[in-house]
C-alpha cells in the first residue's frame, strides 16, 4: 500500500483519516470526465462518494483505450479514485427504489441516519427527469440534497437541448479560435479544459451550496455548464472585444498585450520567458548580454515592446540560437526571470515526482497492482496527504454498499441474479 493510503485499526477495519469533507456523501451518476473529474476531487477531500454506474458495462470510458494498463482503461483510472461503486439498473423499478435509498429519501426505507448530501449527474438534460429522479421532484423528498447537473449548455436557456463533447464546446467558445499558430487553422487544446473547467466549476458550486445549507436548512440546485464554464475563462480575452471592441485574434504561443512572453527556440528546443514589468525586462536584457535593447527606442516600453513584437523577437531569438534552452533558463532563473523549458509530459511528471509536494500517488489495484496516479494540488497544512483508494472495479462495493442501507445478504443475492444490481466480491 502507497503512504498515502488510510491506515488499519486494531479490529482490521480501514481507518480512513479525517478529510474537510468527512462525513459527506456524494452519489455520483456521472460518467465520461466532467462529471467523474469534480467528483474525484471530493472524494479527495474526504467526502464517501458512491459511483452509480449500469452494471452492464459501467461507465463508458471503462472499455476507452489503448492506452491500457493490465487491460484496464487508463482514461477511467485518471478520474476515479476514492470512489466505491454500486452497479444498479436504473431502468427497473427496484433499481429506481434502491436509489431512492441511497438517497435517504423520505419512504425509501433508507436506515435512520442514512442520508445523501449531494447528487452529482452529466446526463442531457432531461434524461433524469424521464427515469423520476428530476431535481423538482427530489426536492419533495429530499429537502436537503444539493443536486448538482453538469451538461453541454446548462439546463436552462436557448441551447440546452443541444447534446455537446468537449470538442464541440471548445468550438463554440471561441477557445479554438485563439488557439493554434496564426497562419494554421483553428486547434483543440492538448487537454480536455472544457470538460475539466466545468468540473471545477461543479466543486466550486457544490461547496457553496454545502456552506448556504449550514444556514438556510435547505438544499440547492447546481446547474454547471461546459459552455457557460469555458467562456468564463475567456478573462481578458473576452474583455478586450466586450471593452475595447477589439477581435482575439490567433497568436500561437505569443501574448496579446505582453511581450516577450512566449516560447522561443534555443539551440536545443525550447524554453518559455515571462517579462511582464520593466524592472524584468532590464535584468532579461542583462541575462542575454544585450544591454542596447533597453535604450532601444523601440522597446523602452510594454506598449512599444507589444508594437515592435516581431522585430524583437528575431532579435531574440537570434541571440538564444547560441546557446541550449536549459543553458538560458539558468542565466534567466539567477537573475529573477521567469522562465521555464518546455517539457514533455513524462518529463513533467518526473520532475513532479522529484518534488517534494507529493503530486504523484500510488494506489494499490487488486487486479493490477501498484498503480501511479496524479494527485490533488489543494494543500490544506492541518489534514495531511491525501488518503487514496484505487479507482473501483464495477459493482466493487454492491454488497458492501447495500449492506450499509440494510438489506439483507439473501435480497443482495436476489438482486444480483434478477440483474438488477451487479457487483464482484
Amino acid at each position: 500500500m502507497s503512504g498515502a493510503m488510510a491506515g488499519v485499526g486494531e479490529s482490521g477495519e480501514r481507518r480512513v483519516p479525517e478529510r474537510p469533507l468527512s462525513g459527506v456523501r456524494v452519489i455520483d451518476l456521472t460518467r465520461i470526465l466532467a462529471g467523474p473529474f469534480a467528483t474525484q476531487r471530493l472524494g479527495d477531500l474526504g467526502a464517501d462518494v458512491i459511483k452509480v454506474e449500469h452494471p452492464d458495462g459501467g461507465d463508458e470510458t471503462r472499455r476507452w483505450g489503448p492506452p491500457f494498463y493490465r487491460g484496464l482503461s487508463t482514461y477511467f483510472f485518471a478520474v476515479n479514485r476514492n470512489k466505491r461503486s454500486v452497479a444498479i439498473d436504473l431502468k427497473r423499478e427496484e433499481g429506481k427504489a434502491l436509489l431512492l435509498r441511497l438517497l435517504g429519501a423520505t419512504g425509501s426505507g433508507a436506515p435512520e441516519g442514512w442520508t445523501a448530501d449531494i447528487l452529482c449527474e452529466n446526463f442531457r438534460p432531461g434524461s433524469l427527469e424521464r427515469l423520476g429522479f428530476g431535481w423538482e421532484r427530489l426536492r419533495e423528498r429530499c429537502p436537503r440534497l444539493i443536486y448538482c447537473s453538469i451538461s453541454g449548455y446548462g439546463h436552462e436557456g436557448l441551447f440546452c437541448d443541444r447534446p455537446s463533447y468537449d470538442v464541440i464546446v471548445q468550438g463554440e467558445s471561441g477557445v479554438m479560435d485563439v488557439t493554434g499558430d496564426p497562419a494554421g487553422p483553428p486547434t483543440k487544446f492538448g487537454l480536455s479544459i472544457a470538460d475539466e473547467a466545468a468540473g471545477l466549476c461543479a466543486v466550486e458550486g457544490v461547496l457553496a451550496a454545502l456552506y448556504a445549507r449550514q444556514r438556510t436548512g435547505k438544499g440547492e440546485r447546481v446547474d454547471i455548464s461546459l459552455f457557460d464554464s469555458m467562456i468564463s475563462l475567456l478573462a481578458y480575452q473576452g474583455q478586450m472585444w466586450l471593452a475595447g471592441g477589439e477581435t482575439p485574434r490567433r497568436m500561437g504561443n505569443a501574448h496579446p498585450s505582453i511581450v516577450p512572453y512566449e516560447t522561443f527556440r534555443a539551440s536545443d528546443g525550447y524554453l518559455n520567458v515571462g517579462v511582464g514589468s520593466e524592472p524584468l525586462w532590464a535584468r532579461f536584457c542583462e541575462a542575454l548580454e544585450r544591454p542596447e535593447w533597453r535604450e532601444d527606442p523601440r522597446f523602452l516600453s510594454n506598449e512599444r515592446r507589444v508594437r515592435n513584437r516581431c522585430i524583437l523577437k528575431e532579435l531574440i531569438e537570434e541571440r538564444l540560437s547560441q546557446a541550449a534552452a536549459a543553458e538560458w533558463c539558468a542565466r534567466l532563473e539567477r537573475l529573477g526571470v521567469p522562465c521555464g523549458l518546455v517539457r514533455t509530459i513524462p518529463e513533467a511528471l518526473r520532475r513532479a515526482e522529484a518534488d517534494t509536494r507529493g503530486m504523484l500517488v500510488e494506489v494499490w489495484h487488486p487486479e493490477a497492482g501498484p498503480v501511479k496516479m496524479v494527485g490533488n494540488p489543494v494543500r490544506l497544512k492541518g489534514w495531511g496527504s491525501v488518503p487514496c483508494r484505487p479507482p473501483p472495479r464495477l459493482g466493487e462495493h454492491t454488497h458492501e454498499v447495500l449492506r450499509e442501507l440494510g438489506i439483507e445478504e439473501a435480497e443482495i443475492d436476489r438482486l444480483v441474479e434478477s440483474r438488477i444490481v451487479g457487483g464482484v466480491r
